[in-house]
């Protein structure tokens, strides 16, 4: 049974985008394995079927470097197939519209964008990408992937030579995208309005960005199928399909 577009809570939270003048949406996984992406930390993610290759390590080892990449290109299958759904299409049609400022996104699979989101801050970097250790350089992520698989060697860099080439996400030990988190250190704290969405909110420094917008006033709407990190702080608390949930909002604005 779908989530009713007349329910109160709905109602409300509809009420309060609509008067809102900074809302910001904050998504996790929950928003995206309704596109068919795996959580990792769900069971037979890949987290939970490999070793967790630290970032010193990727730079360290070679061993390593291979290691990830097998890891990685499993997991890009899930991330090639997937679309959108009506979640990030409900986000991106706001944006649109002017109803929020942005999306601030633990998630690295790029949904958002290819909805239409334009102003996108993605907390644990993307998948879609590579980027070079070295030389700086980014490219697309698929003919690395395609390579590897082919050739069962880690790709290097084709811009300085022998650089290392790293998916430009976020690994275990390696700093956030500096100049994402201090933009969604701002725009959280000048909200007044935050919609977390898919997410367990356990996870720190990212999981601090809805309680920093609470703490300065904002309100502060929790849409997840589990309990979250920051349930005990919310204003409403939304249980069930993010899609649905977003989509229910939507038709009740």
């Amino acid at each position: 049974m779908g989530i009713s577009y007349v329910s109160s809570g709905i109602q409300l939270v509809a009420l309060w985008l609509r008067k809102a003048k900074s809302a910001v949406v904050f998504t996790g996984a929950g928003i995206s394995t309704e596109s068919g992406i795996p959580d990792f930390r769900s069971p037979g993610g890949v987290w939970t079927k490999y070793r967790t290759v630290y970032f010193d390590e990727f730079c360290q080892s070679a061993e390593a470097r291979h290691e990830y990449w097998f890891q990685k290109s499993e997991a890009h299958t899930e991330f090639a197939a997937a679309a959108p759904n009506v979640g990030h299409r409900t986000l991106a049609k706001w944006e649109a519209s002017g109803r929020i400022r942005g999306v601030i996104t633990q998630n690295i699979d790029g949904l958002h964008q290819i909805s239409g989101s334009k102003d996108v801050l993605e907390l644990h970097g993307t998948a879609r990408e590579v980027n070079c250790l070295d030389c700086d350089a980014r490219f697309p992520v698929d003919p690395f992937v395609e390579q590897f698989r082919a050739t069962n060697e880690v790709p290097l860099c084709p811009e300085c030579g022998d650089g290392r080439l790293k998916h430009a996400t976020v690994s275990f030990g390696q700093s956030l995208p500096e100049k994402d988190f201090e933009r969604a250190h701002q725009w959280c704290q000048a909200a007044d309005l935050v919609i977390s969405v898919g997410s367990s909110l356990v996870v720190y420094p990212a999981a601090g960005l809805p309680e920093l917008a609470k703490r300065n006033g904002a309100k502060l709407v929790i849409i997840n199928r589990d309990e979250t990190g920051l349930d005990s702080m919310a204003d409403m608390l939304i249980d069930g399909s993010c899609g649905e949930a977003l989509a229910a909002i939507d038709a009740a604005l």
